[in-house]
């Protein structure tokens, strides 16, 4: 379902009303996948429609990816002003991912090593994936979001891709190196 835009005098009630229900609820969705909490979520989503409203002769004819970019940034305003990182929720769309490790099986990861290993990438490679895999955006839409060109929104997805693969396939510590000797006195 496509929202009718046009000059910001056309932008009236009724234009707002149909953009609140076409897009209310992708909103929320993004808010409950960076948030611990339905109720924040709902309060983050009606932070954004309001910033909308205020700026509807800004939103463009396709604009979700612009309303995910009003709420990363309300989200990264909170959290600044917390100086805390939010709670995130497991990963729904994924139950077991299979990867190989170094002795050539394939062994099976559960949600919690996939979750694991997103966390342990930093926050804009987390942002990137979520984009793209949750939120379900073209690369040229994570870069409207994300406030960059498209090239740099598909080396930043390419590389956090990377990143999340090298951290799921990250071998048990029975497959490590040892530690090489550091002082005169281990060799």
């Amino acid at each position: 379902m496509g929202v009718r835009v046009g000059p910001p005098g056309k932008r009236d009630e009724g234009w707002f009303t149909s953009l609140y229900a076409a897009e209310y609820a992708h909103i929320v969705r993004y808010g409950l996948r960076r948030l611990a909490d339905s109720d924040a979520s709902a309060e983050l989503a009606q932070e954004v429609f309001v910033v909308a409203w205020r700026r509807r002769g800004e939103v463009p004819d396709r604009s979700l990816p612009w309303l995910y970019g009003v709420a990363r940034r309300l989200l990264a305003n909170q959290w600044r002003s917390r100086r805390a990182a939010p709670d995130l929720l497991p990963i729904a769309h994924a139950d077991l991912t299979r990867v190989a490790d170094p002795s050539g099986a394939d062994r099976t990861l559960g949600v919690a090593d996939v979750r694991a290993a997103l966390a342990t990438l930093n926050d804009l490679d987390q942002e990137i994936l979520r984009l793209v895999g949750w939120e379900e955006l073209t690369v040229a839409e994570a870069a409207q979001v994300l406030g960059c060109t498209r090239a740099t929104a598909a080396v930043r997805l390419h590389r956090a891709r990377r990143r999340l693969a090298e951290a799921m396939s990250d071998p048990p510590a029975r497959f490590r190196r040892p530690m090489l000797a550091t002082t005169r006195e281990d060799l």
